[in-house]
């Protein structure tokens, strides 16, 4: 998508503010716009509301959850950490999280053979890329990859110099960054002197592989107006990350390059519900009305 645009500022816009980098939807997912479903585990070991659960039984969950979203029609999975609330900053998560993110990631990637990424909460770039790796994952979604934020957590720097480079330093190269333009849960700049045009930019001069527009907070939707100001402004794919229901997804989708969707197919529309199959096939369903090409 993003790719394809042609804007007022002609040639030089498209050429962007990086060479051009592979498409890494079409390279991960074999298609040009994609529905990809959050598998939202419970609690993993060093986490405050962990309760001493085999990481057999999350491991089972994990596997379950992936079924639901797979079987419904979508494309690919992220594993993330939601239960580890509340979340640490980068550099803080112990050798624990990552280990229990990458067992689970490889579980489910050997039981379903589904396209997988990875999200460890909050920001840890180099945490995910290392679970990622480990687990057969093929992208990690960072929040903030550059730039700086206020968030529940503190001061949020991009992670994007260091994981970058941790990504180099243990070979973990084909590993895709799905980077947040303007992060739900957060201020989006300090000094409130970056406009969504430069974010985006700065996203892509930094490296991400693929650029994603929330909401403010987790559930509600990205406006239209912003998923169409972040895809003006790069070369890349653009997905939307938050919000997206059976009922807004077929006039979002000619926008963007595909979604991400949790909340809206659980059984209790929230985060903490299980995936509810009749609800992925809905959301799905319209997603194929609105040209998507289900797997």
């Amino acid at each position: 998508m993003g790719g394809d645009m042609v804007t007022a500022a002609g040639s030089e816009r498209a050429l962007g503010v990086f060479p051009p980098r592979p498409n890494a939807i079409e390279g991960l997912f074999g298609t040009s716009k994609v529905v990809i479903g959050v598998i939202h585990l419970p609690p993993l070991p060093g986490s405050p509301h962990y309760e001493g659960t085999p990481l057999d039984e999350i491991c089972a969950f994990a596997i379950e959850e992936a079924e639901a979203y797979l079987e419904g029609g979508c494309h690919g999975l992220i594993v993330e950490n939601h239960w580890d609330i509340p979340f640490l900053k980068p550099g803080e998560h112990g050798y624990e999280t990552a280990a229990a993110m990458a067992v689970v990631t490889d579980r489910v990637r050997h039981a379903t053979g589904g396209r997988l990424g990875v999200s460890i909460l909050s920001n840890a770039a180099e945490c995910s890329i290392a679970s990622a790796w480990s687990g057969g994952a093929g992208f990690v979604r960072v929040n903030q990859w550059a730039n700086a934020y206020v968030a529940n957590e503190g001061i949020i720097e991009g992670q994007s110099a260091h994981a970058a480079r941790y990504r180099s330093r243990i070979g973990a190269g084909p590993v895709k960054v799905f980077a947040d333009v303007h992060v739900k849960h957060g201020s989006h700049a300090i000094v409130a002197d970056r406009t969504l045009a430069e974010q985006t930019e700065d996203a892509e001069f930094f490296g991400a592989d693929v650029l994603i527009a929330t909401g403010s907070r987790t559930g509600d939707a990205a406006s239209l107006d912003e998923v169409e100001g972040i895809a003006a402004h790069t070369t890349l794919p653009v997905v939307i990350g938050s919000g997206i229901t059976a009922a807004n997804i077929g006039g979002l989708l000619p926008a963007c390059d595909g979604v991400i969707v949790a909340s809206s197919v659980k059984d209790n529309g929230r985060w903490w519900g299980r995936v509810d199959r009749a609800k992925v096939r809905d959301l799905t369903a319209a997603a194929a009305r609105a040209g998507v090409v289900l797997p």
